[in-house]
């Protein structure tokens, strides 16, 4: 079984995996952080190098993916394939950042990639406001992401939203804005309680 965890950066995914896995006995499969031979590049021609990029990390992702389906465990992934495709690339398109074109030759790519696998069992999407991210992210104190503005954090959280609404499989969508599942043990059995009742009919 593949279980997916979705959300905008600073919305927990990676704390919410780690603790689902320690819970259930899951596997995890946290986003990789694979040295990428055109991240340096990238930061200095964004425009020139966005579809090397992205291409490169969409064969990662793929393997992650493809690992996945062999396995006989129960994998729970922090971010899926799908949001850095339908999310990330998509708004590094509307910026300008993706031509016409290299957007087109991607999807196609992306798409044949897709009649490949399968999508998660069951996606969980944390949902969380702007201003709850902002907290996050500053708490956390990362430097390369404090200088992110509210825009860019705005324009991935209507993208995620349009892509949740648009979404046709299991899903479970988590408002995570006055949880702390990390620090306060009830909070996290209210997402586990969820979680029960949509893979084991409990609590319905």
């Amino acid at each position: 079984m593949h279980i997916g965890i979705a959300g905008n950066i600073g919305c927990g995914k990676t704390t919410l995996t780690r603790k689902l896995a320690e819970h259930y006995g899951w596997t995890p499969k946290f986003e990789s952080v694979t040295y990428n031979p055109y991240l340096e590049d990238y930061y200095k021609d964004i425009p020139r190098w966005s579809y090397n990029l992205e291409t490169y990390f969409l064969a990662q992702r793929f393997r992650d993916v493809l690992e996945i389906a062999r396995s006989e465990d129960v994998i729970i992934q922090d971010r899926t394939l799908f949001e850095g495709v339908e999310i990330f690339v998509a708004n590094n398109h509307a910026l300008g950042n993706l031509s016409d074109r290299d957007y087109d030759t991607y999807m196609q790519l992306f798409h044949l990639m897709m009649s490949m696998v399968n999508p998660p069992d069951l996606l969980i999407y944390l949902r969380c406001s702007v201003p709850h991210l902002v907290a996050q992210i500053q708490k956390r104190g990362r430097d390369y992401e404090q200088t992110m503005s509210l825009e860019y954090l705005t324009g991935l959280n209507e993208r995620y939203e349009k892509w949740i609404a648009d979404y046709k499989g299991r899903l479970l969508v988590i408002d995570a804005d006055q949880l702390d599942f990390e620090n306060r043990p009830e909070d996290f059995a209210l997402i586990t309680d969820k979680i029960d009742a949509e893979l084991y009919g409990l609590f319905k």
